[in-house]
């Protein structure tokens, strides 16, 4: 009896994981049978489980867009470069506030973790980085989301929990803080310096709030402000059509070259999760256990 409650109980999971699977993958393969299927196919609602009419225009259409590869470049720029002053900012912040004799620890951490809860708002933030003259430069993207307070508070967990033995073997050796923190505590950190470059590394790729604020160049645009022009409002309906037209006589209609766009920005993200997802997991519990 006790085996057929747990073999319906495993039943009853297996299928609910099935549908769970199915309704999480089905946007992403929607996205790709429409951006390869004819534009009349699309427009017309025939596409639902199989592409229609398979033509690969849309993606002719995007790659020979300047202003998408550029802005495709800048992404990666900005992910990269990103990713680089968040880490670095962010282990900065956190060793000093792992240690436990630092003076003055108890208030700066109050500091800090205050403006987590509790922001200037949209024009003071604005006027700030205008007064810096960081306004319509990549700095505007880089140094004011250097650091996430919650993150520096996941790093500095996993710092605490580095043994004082170590710490005080290499002060008697007559290592210095900085020598420490780059010798010792950093090699030992790597599983959550590598949580935290993908936690950062997906926050920049997705970004496009302070690209739209501080940004007024569209050769600095990230690949997220033209996904939002395109899919939001609706700027690539001309362009779609005079290229389509264009093009050997074949229409692309704008529905293709939306998610061909969609496609285009998360295919990296869709290729390189599956190999690093156990970081994720490793990092939601970053800080859980304390032993």
């Amino acid at each position: 009896m006790r085996s057929k409650k747990i073999s319906l109980f495993d039943s009853i999971n297996i299928i609910f994981m099935l549908l769970l699977i199915f309704v999480t993958l089905y946007p992403l393969y929607y996205m790709g049978i429409i951006s390869i299927s004819s534009g009349s196919a699309a427009s017309s609602g025939e596409v639902f489980w199989r592409p229609v009419e398979i033509d690969f225009k849309a993606y002719q259409v995007i790659l020979n867009d300047a202003s998408i590869v550029r802005s495709y470049f800048n992404t990666i720029f900005y992910t990269g470069a990103g990713v680089i002053v968040n880490l670095l900012m962010t282990a900065l912040c956190a060793y000093p506030l792992s240690r436990k004799h630092m003076y003055g620890r108890s208030f700066l951490a109050l500091f800090v973790v205050f403006t987590m809860f509790f922001d200037g708002g949209l024009i003071p933030r604005y006027m700030v980085v205008h007064s810096l003259g960081m306004v319509n430069t990549v700095w505007a993207i880089l140094i004011p989301t250097a650091i996430n307070v919650f993150n520096m508070i996941l790093m500095r967990t996993f710092f605490e929990d580095i043994p004082e033995a170590l710490h005080e073997s290499a002060v008697i050796d007559g290592y210095g803080e900085f020598r420490i923190f780059y010798k010792i505590v950093l090699p030992l950190s790597l599983p959550v310096m590598a949580t935290m470059f993908l936690f950062y590394a997906v926050a920049h790729w997705n970004s496009f709030f302070p690209a739209l604020i501080y940004l007024n160049e569209k050769q600095l645009y990230p690949m997220q402000i033209i996904l939002r022009n395109i899919v939001i409002a609706g700027d690539m309906a001309s362009q779609s059509a005079a290229l389509g037209s264009a093009e050997a006589g074949l229409s692309v209609m704008t529905e293709n070259i939306k998610y061909a766009c969609v496609f285009v920005a998360i295919l990296p993200v869709l290729i390189i999760y599956p190999f690093v997802q156990k970081y994720f997991v490793q990092g939601a519990m970053l800080g859980s256990v304390k032993g």
